[in-house]
């Protein structure tokens, strides 16, 4: 996520409540992409530092847990610069300039487009795919509008498949690697690859799979040898990221707009609870409803997209009932609204507190983080070099 400082509610019901949940499921990597903040804020990048610590507060604070998932800042891991380098000697222009959000943004942003014609800014979605690239990630959370960006980083792990192929000395390696799961498991091992090699026994090569994934000191890449070995190729070099779409409830701001702390209608997660209750309660309401006994229409009041979100059928029915009728008022149909989100970010708000009192707290586990990504994305530029021909060694 690029660092814009605190998160509001459309973060957290957009993207990091989400995230709590694919942590039980993944090893999952999150990290503050402040190289990626730098394509559009390259003339004042003295807000960045404040913003990721304040981001990473958040985080933690919503139920990111670093003994599940690892966090670290893009630009303390400096291998992504290295892999973006290698993948742009072969990465066609027009692919980058197809990409459907960079000519949004110059259009977007009318005369100020004009500072983003820089380099930087037209590589992102490659720098973007080396993001993912290099932790060999093979699931991407996102929403319908960032497929493209996922689209564009298989393609551009293909091509370099296409390129410079299968490792050398592919079977010494893989047949290492068999040994290194220990004679028992080697065994079953070798019986599932040539029974679905010899059979095409679909069930045996899931099994091994299974087996290859369920051994515990076996690198991700001796990983990515078993499987390419039992299926009789060889082993891909960067892999081919698929789609994880993650369906978010649409969550506006209060005036009806897209959350947005630099628009001003935004709900922070440390909000307090009398700052929550005195925005909800100035919120605007039905343009129609001029006077208490006046009826209205929830479709035309932002108020009924935040109960969208955070009411029951039961207290929707009351709302929609209540405003066409008039039978209940504004500051009533708000209510419910102010009590729910009050309820969700009193833990946030509790949780936040020991790391605002001790942001050493933070860096430490940043710190973690970051060592425990380099290792990783040293293990894939390692062999990346290799395939090109970079290894010296």
């Amino acid at each position: 996520m690029r660092p814009t400082g605190a998160m509001h509610l459309g973060h957290y019901h957009g993207a990091l409540k989400n995230w709590v949940k694919l942590q039980n499921e993944y090893p999952c990597y999150f990290f503050a992409a402040d190289w990626h903040a730098l394509t559009t804020h390259y003339e004042d990048p003295s807000v960045i530092e404040q913003t990721v610590w304040d981001m990473f507060v958040d985080w933690l604070a919503v139920g990111i847990d670093p003994s599940k998932s690892t966090l670290f800042i893009q630009s303390r891991v400096p291998q992504h610069a290295e892999l973006t380098m290698l993948l742009s000697f072969f990465v066609p222009l027009a692919w980058l300039e197809r990409v459907p959000t960079y000519k949004d943004q110059i259009e977007k942003l009318g005369e100020r487009g004009h500072d983003l014609h820089t380099y930087g800014f037209l590589g992102y979605p490659l720098m973007q795919a080396a993001d993912i690239m290099i932790y060999r990630a093979n699931k991407v959370p996102v929403g319908e509008d960032q497929t493209a960006h996922v689209e564009i980083t298989r393609e551009i792990a293909r091509r370099f498949n296409h390129l410079f192929g299968k490792e050398k000395g592919f079977e010494e390696k893989a047949e290492a690697a068999v040994k290194k799961m220990g004679p028992k498991k080697a065994k079953v091992y070798r019986e599932l690859r040539k029974k679905f090699q010899e059979q095409g026994d679909h069930v045996s090569l899931e099994a091994a799979r299974e087996l290859v994934e369920d051994v515990q000191n076996l690198t991700l890449g001796d990983k990515e040898r078993l499987y390419g070995f039992l299926e009789g190729g060889g082993r891909v070099i960067l892999v081919e990221p698929d789609v994880l779409l993650t369906e978010t409830p649409k969550l506006l701001g209060l005036d009806g707009d897209k959350m947005s702390k630099s628009y001003g209608n935004a709900i922070m997660l440390r909000e307090k609870p009398e700052d929550v209750t005195r925005k909800i309660r100035t919120m605007p309401t039905d343009p129609a409803r001029v006077r208490r006994q006046d009826p209205g229409n929830p479709e035309k009041c932002p108020v009924w997209n935040l109960h969208q979100v955070y009411s029951d059928a039961n207290t929707k029915e009351w709302v929609v009932k209540g405003c066409t009728t008039a039978g209940i008022g504004c500051l009533e149909c708000k209510q419910p609204v102010i009590d729910a989100i009050n309820k969700e970010i009193a833990p946030i708000r509790e949780r936040a507190l020991q790391y605002e009192e001790d942001p050493t707290l933070v860096r430490n586990i940043i710190q973690d983080g970051c060592e425990k990504a380099r290792d990783l994305a040293d293990e894939t530029l390692r062999d990346v070099r290799e395939a090109m021909g970079l290894n010296y060694g």
